[in-house]
C-alpha cells in the first residue's frame, strides 16, 4: 500500500512531463541571436592563447552567440577578487574585441554561499561592498559586463537582491550589462520550503524571488541540468516546465536564456544519458512556441566550453540555430 502511494504522485509527475515534452516544436522557435556560452578559466590565466581564439572564433561563426562568460573569479570569501587570477584579461578583451565583433565578454565571477556553505556572507554589508568593487575591477580590466554566478543562495536572501542593486548601478553608469546564473523554479508551489527544510540544501528558487531576481539583471540564465531526470523524455519535458515557468515571470526586456548541459556527468542528480542537449533544445522550443512565440528577449546558454563535444555543438546548431 505504501508503494502505492507513493507511486501515483510520482507516475502522475512523469506523466505530465511527458505531455510537456509531445509534440512538434514551432518552425519560429529558433535563435534570436541572444545566446550564450560559458567559457573556463584557461581563458584569463595565460593557457589559452591566439590560436584558441581562433578556433574558437571558428566554431562560433554562425550561431547566436552574442555573450560570453568567462570565469575570471572565483572571489574571496570576503567579496574581494585576486587581480593576480586574471592576468590574461587585457589579452582576451582586446583580440575577442577584434576576432569576435559583435560579442560581449562578461567577467563570470562567483562564490559558495553562507549559510549553507563557509563562503561569502551576501547578507553583510562590507561582503557586498567588496563584491561590488569586484565588479568595478573587473569593468576596469576590459570585460563588458558582469556575470554572477553564487551558490547556493535561499529565495529569503535579501542580501543577493541588495547586492543585485548595488552592482547594477555600477554596470548601468558603465553601460554594460548585469547577468546571474539563477537555479530551477519550484515544479510545485513551495517545495523548495519542505526540501531545503528536510536536507537543508535550496536546490529551487520560488517563482516570486527567480521574478525579483529578473527585474535587477540584463540576463539571467537558467541552470536547466541536475535535474535528476532519468530519461530523455523526461528531461526535455522538465526543462519545458522550466522555461515556461521562467517565462511567466521574466520582465520582457531581459534576456532569458535557458542552460544547455554540455557536459557528460552518471551519477545521481544527473545522468548524462537523460541530460542532453538535444533534449534541451527540444524542450525550450516547444515551451517558448507555447508560451512566448513572439518574445525576442530569449536564448540558450551552454555549459561549459571545455567538456561540449561536437555532437552538443551540432545538437545545438540543427535544433535551435537551424
Amino acid at each position: 500500500m505504501a508503494f502505492g502511494v507513493v507511486a501515483v504522485p510520482v507516475g502522475t509527475a512523469a506523466a505530465a512531463l511527458r505531455l510537456q515534452y509531445a509534440g512538434e516544436p514551432s518552425a519560429d522557435a529558433r535563435s534570436r541571436g541572444r545566446d550564450a556560452l560559458w567559457l573556463g578559466h584557461a581563458w584569463v590565466d595565460g593557457r589559452k592563447g591566439d590560436a584558441d581564439l581562433r578556433a574558437l572564433a571558428a566554431q562560433l561563426a554562425g550561431t547566436g552567440i552574442r555573450d560570453l562568460y568567462v570565469h575570471t573569479g572565483p572571489l574571496e570569501h570576503d567579496g574581494s577578487l585576486d587581480a593576480k587570477l586574471y592576468p590574461k584579461a587585457g589579452w582576451l578583451n582586446e583580440a575577442a574585441g577584434r576576432l569576435l565583433p559583435g560579442v560581449r565578454v562578461q567577467a563570470w565571477l562567483g562564490d559558495v554561499v553562507k549559510p549553507e556553505k563557509a563562503g561569502l556572507d551576501l547578507e553583510d554589508q562590507a561582503s557586498r561592498d567588496r563584491v561590488t568593487a569586484s565588479a568595478r575591477q573587473v569593468l576596469d580590466a576590459g570585460f563588458d559586463g558582469v556575470h554572477f554566478d553564487m551558490e547556493p543562495i535561499r529565495p529569503d536572501s535579501a542580501g543577493w537582491l541588495a547586492l543585485l542593486d548595488q552592482v547594477h548601478a555600477v554596470t548601468a553608469a558603465r553601460g554594460v550589462p548585469l547577468s546571474v546564473a539563477a537555479p530551477q523554479i519550484d515544479p510545485l508551489p513551495g517545495l523548495h520550503v519542505l526540501t531545503t527544510g528536510l536536507s537543508g540544501h535550496g536546490k529551487w528558487w520560488s517563482q516570486a524571488y527567480f521574478a525579483e531576481t529578473a527585474r535587477r539583471v540584463e540576463q539571467i540564465a537558467v541552470m536547466s541540468y541536475d535535474t535528476g531526470m532519468v530519461l530523455e523524455s523526461l528531461y526535455g519535458g522538465y526543462v519545458a516546465q522550466q522555461t515556461a515557468l521562467a517565462l511567466e515571470v521574466t520582465p520582457p526586456q531581459v534576456d532569458l536564456l535557458m542552460g544547455l548541459p554540455a557536459y557528460w556527468e552518471d551519477r545521481w542528480g544527473h545522468y548524462g544519458s537523460a541530460e542532453t542537449v538535444r533534449a534541451a533544445v527540444r524542450g525550450v522550443r516547444l515551451s517558448l512556441g507555447r508560451h512566448a512565440p513572439d518574445r525576442r528577449a530569449f536564448g540558450l546558454a551552454l555549459y561549459v566550453d571545455f567538456t561540449a563535444t561536437p555532437e552538443d555543438w551540432a545538437a545545438y546548431r540543427r535544433g535551435w540555430v537551424g
